[in-house]
This record gives C-alpha cells, sequence and structure tokens, in this order.
C-alpha cells in the first residue's frame, strides 16, 4: 500500500489529524490550505484520492472538484463538510465526487471512504467508464463576471476610492433564523463590480440590491431564481462602513450569526485586509428630503455631506426609549460605537417566531432575550444597546441601494421594511 492522499482543506486542524489516521494506515499524504494550489498539485503528483472541504476560501470546493475532473474525469474525490446540507451532498456527488462525508469525520469513515474510492476507480478505469460520467455529470458555470449596480439620477463619483479585501476567506457559524450550520467566502472582486453574493451548492447568483429583496420580516432576505439568502443586513453594514464596494459573497441560504452584531465581521475584514484600488468610487447622494411613514413611525433621508444615523425606539419595560445619534467619521468609531450592538428579540414573541419558522439559530451568546422584567440571557455592551442596533441595521440595508449612501436617516420606530422602502423612493426618482 503505497497510494498518495491528497487533503484539502482551510482548517490546519483537519490537514493534520485525517493525514495521521491514512499515513498510519500506510498511506502517503499531501495537505494544502488552497483549492488553486490543489489543482497545481493534482496535475503534478497525480494522487490517487482526493480529500476535498466544500468551504474554501481561494475556490470553494465545488468548484475544485469540477475542475479536477476536467483534468481527469476518473478522479476519486471525497467531499467533506461540518457545515454542508443535503442538497450540498446531492450535487457534489452528481458532479461526481466518489462520497460526501460530514465533519468530524471518524477514524473509520475516513479509511473506509479511500477504500471505496481506490475500488472504485480501478473498476471505472479497467471498464472504460469515463465518456459515461461525462455525459451524466453536472457542471457550474465558473468564471463569471459581475455588472455593477444599476446607475441611478444621485450617483456621483466620491473622493474615496473603491475597496475590495486582500485576500479570499471563510467564516463559519449559525444561521439565526434557519438554526442551521452555515459557511460563508468572501473573496475580492476588481473595481466597479459592486457586492454579489451566490448561493452554495446551487450557483444562484444575487446582486445585493433591493431590487432583489424578498422579505424583510425580522431581517432581510435577497432571493433570484428560486434561491434565498436570509439575514443579509449585519454582513452589509460592516462592509458599508468599511468602504468595501466590490466583493463576492458565497453561501448556503442564511449569512451566519456570529454574535448577533456586525463586529465579528469588522474583525475579520481587518485580519484578512482591505485594498483600496485606485479607482473613485460611487455614491448615492441625496439630493433632496425622502419620507416614508408619518407621525409616530417615520424614517426621513435626507442631504448631508457623510453618513449620520439616528434612531429612536420606544418598548414597554425594560428597554424603555432609547435615542442614539451616529456620525460615521471613519471606520474605527463604527467598529466602537455600532458594530458591537447585537439583535434582540422578546421571550413573547418566541411561540410566533417559531411558528413561522424563524428564530431556529437563536443562542444564549448571539443574539439578546429580552424577558418581562428584564434581560434574560446576557450583559448588554451598551445601556441603549437596542437602538445602537438599529442604526446597525439601517446602515446595512441602505447598502441595498448598490453605492455608499451619502445622506442622513433619522428613523423613528421603524424596521427593515421602511428602510428597504424609503430606498425604493430614493431609487425611482
Amino acid at each position: 500500500m503505497n497510494e498518495l492522499i491528497l487533503i484539502v482543506d482551510d482548517e490546519p486542524g483537519i490537514l493534520e489529524t485525517l493525514s495521521a489516521i491514512l499515513e498510519d494506515e500506510g498511506y502517503r499524504t499531501l495537505t494544502t490550505l488552497s483549492g488553486n494550489e490543489a489543482l497545481v498539485l493534482y496535475e503534478t503528483e497525480h494522487p490517487d484520492v482526493v480529500f476535498l472541504d466544500i468551504w474554501m476560501p481561494d475556490r470553494d470546493g465545488l468548484e475544485t472538484l469540477q475542475a479536477i475532473k476536467e483534468k481527469d474525469p476518473n478522479a476519486a474525490v471525497i467531499m467533506m463538510s461540518g457545515h454542508g446540507t443535503s442538497a450540498t451532498a446531492v450535487k457534489s456527488i452528481k458532479m461526481g465526487a466518489h462520497d460526501y462525508l460530514e465533519k468530524p469525520l471518524s477514524y473509520d469513515s475516513a479509511v473506509n471512504a479511500v477504500v471505496s474510492a481506490l475500488e472504485s476507480k480501478t473498476a471505472q478505469t479497467a471498464a472504460g467508464a469515463t465518456s459515461i460520467l461525462e455525459l451524466g455529470r453536472e457542471r457550474m458555470e465558473t468564471d463569471k463576471t459581475f455588472d455593477p449596480p444599476p446607475m441611478l439620477p444621485l450617483i456621483q463619483e466620491g473622493a474615496e476610492p473603491q475597496r475590495t479585501i486582500v485576500k479570499s476567506s471563510v467564516i463559519y457559524g449559525l444561521g439565526l433564523h434557519s438554526g442551521s450550520r452555515t459557511g460563508m467566502v468572501i473573496q475580492p472582486l476588481p473595481p466597479d463590480s459592486g457586492i454579489h453574493l451566490s448561493t452554495l451548492p446551487g450557483g444562484v447568483h444575487i446582486p445585493a440590491h433591493l431590487n432583489f429583496v424578498a422579505q424583510t420580516d425580522y431581517a432581510t432576505t435577497l432571493t433570484s431564481a428560486g434561491d434565498h439568502i436570509r439575514t443579509v443586513e449585519h454582513l452589509l453594514s460592516a462592509l458599508h462602513a468599511a468602504g468595501i464596494t466590490n466583493l463576492l459573497i458565497k453561501v448556503h441560504g442564511e449569512i451566519p450569526v456570529l454574535d448577533g452584531s456586525a463586529v465579528e465581521f469588522c474583525r475579520h475584514l481587518l485580519e484578512i485586509g482591505i485594498v483600496d484600488q485606485g479607482v473613485p468610487r460611487r455614491e448615492v447622494v441625496i439630493d433632496r428630503p425622502y419620507r416614508i411613514g408619518e407621525g409616530d413611525k417615520s424614517l426621513l433621508v435626507e442631504p448631508f455631506d457623510g453618513l449620520a444615523v439616528s434612531y429612536f425606539l420606544d418598548y414597554p419595560p425594560p428597554i424603555g426609549q432609547q435615542f442614539v445619534e451616529f456620525e460615521k467619521t471613519n471606520f474605527e468609531t463604527y467598529m466602537e460605537e455600532i458594530a458591537p450592538a447585537r439583535t434582540f428579540g422578546f421571550m413573547r414573541d418566541m411561540k410566533m417566531i417559531n411558528e413561522l419558522g424563524l428564530g431556529s439559530g437563536g443562542r444564549l451568546d448571539n443574539f439578546i432575550l429580552v424577558g418581562e422584567d428584564n434581560v434574560l440571557n446576557t450583559e448588554l455592551r451598551f445601556p441603549d444597546e437596542f437602538a445602537r442596533h438599529k442604526i446597525l441595521d439601517i446602515i446595512g440595508d441602505m447598502y441595498l441601494l448598490g453605492y455608499p449612501l451619502r445622506g442622513k436617516i433619522t428613523a423613528r420606530l421603524t424596521g427593515h421594511r421602511d428602510n428597504v422602502g424609503v430606498q425604493r423612493q430614493i431609487a425611482s426618482q
């Protein structure tokens, strides 16, 4: 036994553990953290079996699987994920994977998968099955180009440059409303691309734009071609505040909630790096007042040289009335004053939320749970954290115009539906 096994995963611990298991069984191993490097290693080292993670930063696992199969239709590839779904498993098998394993991998499952893959590969080669496999295999569209968001009459060239991230990365977590384990790949895009989402495993393209808003109950959901991505507002808020104008986000179903705020997204962006792209960005420059709602509940967007948001809320005790004003002078002020504010829910609403199929991912550490008399599960990060989170949501939702906003927003008792509604007013001019 001297077969070579290539292991491709973005987690060093998985590479080390799986290598140790297979080497104990007498196999040789190669490891890499990169989908692109995996393709080079496959071509130069000719491994007998490949273990391939779904969630890879530079080239996701399904794209890497397709590229390997194009190089070698008889390649024996075992897909694996700790944040996948049955749809992902089915998609990978249809694309030619030999097997799909859920993490954490057991010793026996890993070894048995290799034995089975080697036997299958030998049988396929002997039977000359390549042409049959090629006819039946599904393919993904890769190397897409992305059009910028629709232009608006209010668009002007800004003083700041367009920005993207330095390198691709993966973020894992739970979906707040689905309760499912989910992963998210973020990848840089060239200037004048905009913010775009792509579903995994379907590969459906959904621009981060108000034209694709499907629902605004409890969170903002985008949709296209029957696929949905929920809870986009926290990530979009961090991107808006950071001035990131070009980015591809690959995700299954729902953006990870992390700690229920935007601060972990901000820290991750800073960790992987934000880069100026040397091209002036375009901005939506508010030219006159736009208002939605009347009386106690209203949202006003008016001219302002910068981005400023104020929010007034009024809930029964223990929250009461809160009012917060925020002006984004730089990314750091957003990270300090707004990004840490977490999403919240009321114990009295939990039954209804669950009946709607929402809130399944709520945990004691990723949102604020409010009871009849007090906050039940955590210490508040700010005395007015609830109003600050509303500002966080507004900054995220308002990025659905497709461009950074230059204006002042004054909101009273409003939510996602109102945020989207006032943007439709602005876009219709």
